[in-house]
């Protein structure tokens, strides 16, 4: 048992022992913050001798960079098991490529345009499929989310750059997001599936947490009280059916995203109900007591 347990660790990057899991979280994080530091100080270092640099060369350079980063990190993917240092010459080499596409566009007076993202969002999931990344799947996510809402945005007649003002233009792509992974097998790649759905929840709970507060930034023509009343209520219906959903189908990010969500939109509520006349220690009382009975339905639920 010892042996084979020695064997797995050697050839898959096993944790037997609880100090090879803390050194392994410690390895993660260290990892993460080397890359963010890396892709920080080549940004920086491309403002600060930038303008001493012909155009051919900034071209050259601006080109040259995230090719070679992503040559290495494919390189590196496969010679170590851990992926650590792949990783990070991936986050890298996606920094470099972000200001591959901003800098060329400085130099030749490009417009700015929303395929930005696309390209990015491209470049963001090749390299975390690549190196197994979760990161990047983040950033891909984004990327790819920002771009379908932009669309939706000029589509209802809003210029690209102000799709951030109507919160319902990421409800499309929270929904394919969140199929995504019941469409393409993520088993391969560690965490991939939680972080779609974890994504695509968020994309689609926050713009309604935003909208049952402030109706007046919505795209339906109602009065503010009746907007902010129905997605109060469609945020109630969504977290309750995400946990069902969750227990259901045992995803656990599921659940406790669900969880989460309902509580702040249960809070809200009480909030605007109560805290205008209701004595300051008598309303949080009420939310001690609210706390207490979610957590007898969510021990019943959990029994059963």
């Amino acid at each position: 048992h010892h042996q084979l347990r020695d064997k797995f660790s050697q050839k898959y990057d096993v944790d037997i022992s609880t100090q090879s899991k803390q050194l392994t979280l410690g390895m993660k994080i260290a990892s993460l913050l080397g890359a963010l530091a890396m892709a920080i100080s080549i940004f920086f270092l491309f403002y600060q001798f930038w303008g001493y640099l012909s155009t051919p060369v900034q071209v050259g350079i601006l080109i040259a960079a995230p090719i070679t980063l992503f040559l290495l990190s494919l390189h590196l993917a496969q010679k170590e098991s851990s992926a650590y240092f792949s990783k990070i010459a991936a986050l890298v080499s996606l920094a470099c490529f972000v200001l591959n596409l901003s800098m060329l566009g400085q130099i030749f007076n490009i417009a700015p345009s929303p395929n930005a993202f696309v390209v990015w969002a491209a470049f963001s999931f090749l390299l975390a499929y690549a190196c197994n990344a979760r990161l990047l799947v983040f950033f891909g996510i984004v990327s790819i989310s920002s771009f379908i809402a932009m669309k939706v945005g000029t589509w209802s007649g809003m210029y690209w750059i102000s799709f951030g003002e109507r919160p319902e233009n990421f409800f499309i792509p929270s929904l394919i997001i969140f199929l995504l992974p019941q469409l393409v097998n993520q088993k391969p790649f560690t965490g991939f599936e939680i972080i779609y759905r974890i994504m695509a929840m968020i994309m689609v709970f926050l713009p309604i947490l935003i909208l049952s507060n402030w109706g007046r930034i919505s795209y339906l023509n109602w009065s503010t009280d009746m907007i902010e009343g129905f997605y109060q209520l469609i945020g109630f219906a969504l977290s309750a059916s995400a946990i069902w959903l969750g227990i259901k189908r045992h995803w656990r990010e599921v659940i406790n995203t669900g969880n989460i969500f309902f509580i702040l939109f249960l809070y809200t509520k009480l909030f605007d109900w109560w805290w205008d006349w209701m004595p300051k220690y008598i309303f949080f009382f009420v939310m001690g007591l609210s706390a207490l009975l979610a957590l007898i339905v969510f021990k019943r639920l959990r029994i059963s």
